[in-house]
């Protein structure tokens, strides 16, 4: 058992500890559960409660969040739209957030699935310097997917 100061008092019975914390005022937390034998500290459970919820938004704070982007072309898109997809995917990756890039073959469009893989390879070429490719293009169903993630 820990008193308030957070001097050890040693390791006493539990109704001796419930009426020493009684004495002080205050509440018999149990900070290690899984210690031998458990560690109990005399203090005021509501104040550690909130210490634990700051202590939690604390690492929430710090975590990285990244969405996945996705941009959707076809095989026969425009060379300028083509250059505008690729202006989005650098503002994505700018944002640290990951792109997913779909070329979309619709009907008849399965034969050009090799114009597709041209167009990837394209934009592979362009964000070369800012992103690397986290999966390399392959078909799933009648789409063909690339994913890209900042440096």
């Amino acid at each position: 058992m820990i008193d308030p100061d957070g001097n050890q008092i040693g390791i006493i019975p539990t109704y001796k500890a419930l009426a020493t914390a009684a004495d002080f005022g205050l509440d018999l937390v149990e900070v290690s559960p899984n210690a031998n034998p458990p560690v109990c500290k005399i203090m005021d459970y509501g104040r550690y409660k909130y210490q634990l919820t700051k202590k939690l938004q604390e690492a929430k704070k710090k975590q990285s969040a990244f969405q996945v982007k996705e941009i959707k072309i076809r095989p026969k898109t425009g060379n300028h739209d083509l250059m505008t997809k690729i202006d989005y995917i650098k503002k994505f990756i700018g944002n640290k957030d990951k792109v997913k890039v779909t070329v979309i073959l619709r009907g008849r469009e399965i034969v050009l699935s090799q114009l597709g893989r041209d167009l990837l390879g394209q934009i592979t070429k362009e964000i070369d310097d800012i992103a690397f490719i986290e999966q390399h293009p392959k078909f799933e169903g009648r789409n063909i997917v690339m994913i890209l993630s900042p440096k």
